[in-house]
């Protein structure tokens, strides 16, 4: 049964307004984490902040989960939610955590930008979207937009921490791609829901260990630490992978996806608000182009995988014939 609001009996456009809509939602809340990381993980620690912050978003996921009475899902989505769980909860979480110990939240961020044609993709190679050449143009602009801004912006040369931010990227990718797919059919909340719960009995044995191993230091930890660390685990662990889930159920992966080169502006502007980081005018006229291929990247069209294998009502319900 389709989870998404009986999306069958909108109009395409409609459908994928709405999807854009909460993808944009999910971007805003994403665009927190990289700052909310750089502020919490020099009190916490990488383990914590990282795959730890699934603890806090588990409390509202299976909370939800006993309210609205769901049933457990069929065994046959139990490699998706692992995929999510690797990707989502403890590759990407630890990665990126790591790095902002290391590097400006903005220097992630533009790492980042490279994530909505990872996800489109992994899309077409695992689950049968097939983007044209003009959305293939228009997610290829916007990359080079942000690779052209962070050249002329000097964030500096490749790293080893710039290995780990690409490698976030990757393993992200993966997850954000399973999970749109899947939510078409179970829900954007119960897709990131059940995926907490699952990954939850490790966490609690990998954050006893770093307790064992680290000691208790990170209790003395400013509120803004605090307040980072909840915002990661209820945020950017939960209700921003609810909207963003429910966003690429509704739009299709490949197409929500593009939303994400707006992230890292984002990313930036709040770098610039919460920590002082720079805000410049290359950083806006940036930000104007990336929209503009975002909104040229809306009216391309995406095929979906036919025939035996999956459905179009499974995979992508909602995309345009080419």
């Amino acid at each position: 049964m389709n989870r998404t609001g009986n999306p069958a009996q909108m109009p395409t456009r409609q459908l994928e307004t709405r999807g854009l809509l909460y993808g944009l939602v999910g971007v805003v809340v994403f665009s927190l984490t990289l700052p909310a990381s750089r502020v919490a993980v020099g009190w916490f620690g990488t383990i914590v902040v990282g795959p730890g912050r699934a603890l806090v978003a588990a409390v509202f996921a299976a909370s939800m989960l006993w309210l609205k009475h769901e049933k457990l899902p069929d065994k046959r989505y139990l490699p998706g939610l692992i995929i999510i769980v690797i990707g989502a909860i403890f590759g990407f979480p630890l990665l990126t955590a790591w790095a902002m110990d290391r590097v400006p939240a903005s220097h992630g961020a533009v790492e980042l930008a490279l994530l909505p044609l990872a996800t489109a993709a992994v899309s077409a190679l695992r689950h049968g979207e097939r983007p044209s050449w003009k959305f293939w143009g228009c997610s290829g602009g916007g990359a080079l937009t942000v690779a052209v801004y962070s050249g002329l912006s000097g964030f500096g040369g490749f790293r080893f921490v710039d290995l780990a931010l690409l490698g976030a990227v990757v393993i992200v990718a993966f997850a954000y791609a399973e999970g749109g797919r899947m939510s078409s059919d179970l829900g954007g909340w119960q897709v990131i829901a059940w995926s907490v719960v699952l990954a939850a009995p490790a966490v609690v044995i990998v954050l006893a260990l770093d307790l064992v191993f680290g000691g208790m230091a990170h209790i003395h930890a400013s509120w803004m630490a605090w307040a980072g660390l909840v915002y990661l685990g209820a945020g950017s662990q939960f209700f921003g992978f609810v909207a963003w889930y429910t966003g690429m159920a509704l739009g299709g992966v490949a197409r929500v996806s593009q939303l994400q080169y707006l992230q890292p502006f984002f990313t930036i502007l709040f770098s610039w608000l919460l920590l002082g980081e720079p805000l410049t005018i290359p950083t806006v006229l940036a930000a104007m182009v990336v929209v503009l291929w975002v909104a040229l990247g809306r009216w391309t069209s995406i095929r979906a995988k036919s025939g035996n294998e999956q459905t179009d009502a499974v995979v992508h319900p909602y995309t345009d014939e080419a």
